[in-house]
C-alpha cells in the first residue's frame, strides 16, 4: 500500500485529517485493514470502482460510521472521543440530494446547521440569506426546494454543508446526476471555497486539477499522488478491465 504525508498545515489552520491503523468491516465483509493516511492538501480526489471504500472513507471522517479499531483525527479532534462534534468540522454532501435535504424551503435548509451551532433563528436565517447572495442566489430563501432543478438542489446541499463554516468538506459523488454545464459551474464554485475538500468521483476530468488523488481498490490504496500520476494509470486500468469484461461476455 502506498501512503504519504501531505505538507504541514499553515499556522492557525486546522490540522487536516490523520488516519492511523484504521480497520473497518462493511457488514460481514472486511474493508480497511490498517489504513494509515495523512491528508492535508486543499483538494483531494478519491477514485476507484464501486465498493472500493471511497464512501466509507468519507463517512468515517464525520462520524457517520466508526472504525473497529485505529485512530482518526479530524481538524484536531479525536474522531472516536468527539464523534458528535464531527459534523461541525466536516460538512458532508451526499450523492443523492434526497438523502440530505430535510426542510421545505431553501432558507430553512441552509439555516439549520447555523441554528445547530447556537445561533438565534433570526440570525441563522439572515446568515443563510447572505450566503445565498454571496453565491449568486439572492432571493432563493423562500423558494420551495422541491421546485428546484437537480443542479439547484445540489447547490443548496453544498451551501447548507458550508454554512456552519466547517474546515473540511467531504463530497460523495456530488455532481454525478448533473449535466456538464451544471457540473462545471458547481466545480468552479467549489474551487473558490476556503475549505479542504475531499471528493469521490467517477468523472476523472473533474479531478484533473486537484492537489492529490487516492486510488482505492477493496479498501487498499493502490496509488497516491498527483492527478498527472494517478489518473492515467487508473483510466488505463479501468479500460483494461472493461475490455476484459466485454471479451468474457462474447459467445
Amino acid at each position: 500500500m502506498m501512503q504519504r504525508s501531505g505538507p504541514a498545515p499553515a499556522p492557525g489552520e486546522a490540522g487536516g485529517i490523520v488516519l492511523s491503523d484504521v480497520w473497518l468491516d462493511r457488514g460481514q465483509t472486511p474493508l480497511f485493514r490498517g489504513l494509515s493516511l495523512t491528508l492535508t492538501e486543499r483538494r483531494i480526489g478519491l477514485v476507484g470502482a464501486n465498493g472500493s471504500g471511497k464512501s466509507s472513507l468519507l463517512r468515517l471522517l464525520n462520524g457517520l460510521i466508526t472504525p473497529a479499531r485505529g485512530d482518526i483525527t479530524v481538524a484536531d479532534l479525536d474522531a472516536r472521543k468527539h464523534r458528535r462534534d464531527l459534523p461541525g468540522r466536516v460538512g458532508f454532501v451526499f450523492q443523492n440530494v434526497e438523502h440530505q435535504i430535510l426542510f421545505p424551503t431553501v432558507r430553512e435548509e441552509i439555516a439549520f446547521g447555523l441554528a445547530e451551532q447556537g445561533l438565534a433563528r433570526a440570525e441563522a436565517r439572515a446568515q443563510a440569506d447572505a450566503l445565498l447572495a454571496a453565491h449568486g442566489c439572492a432571493g432563493w430563501g423562500e423558494r420551495a426546494v422541491e421546485e428546484l432543478s437537480e443542479g439547484q438542489k445540489q447547490l443548496v446541499c453544498i451551501l447548507a454543508a458550508i454554512a456552519p463554516a466547517p474546515p473540511i468538506l467531504a463530497m460523495d459523488e456530488p455532481l454525478a446526476s448533473l449535466d456538464l454545464a451544471t457540473r462545471l459551474a458547481l466545480l468552479a464554485r467549489l474551487a473558490r471555497l476556503p475549505q479542504q475538500i475531499l471528493m469521490a468521483s467517477h468523472d476523472l476530468d473533474l479531478l484533473a486539477d486537484f492537489d492529490r488523488i487516492l486510488w482505492l481498490e477493496a479498501g487498499i490504496v493502490v496509488a497516491d499522488g498527483t492527478p498527472a500520476d494517478v489518473l492515467p494509470r487508473y483510466r488505463a486500468h479501468e479500460m483494461a478491465r472493461a475490455a476484459a469484461a466485454a471479451e468474457a461476455a462474447l459467445p
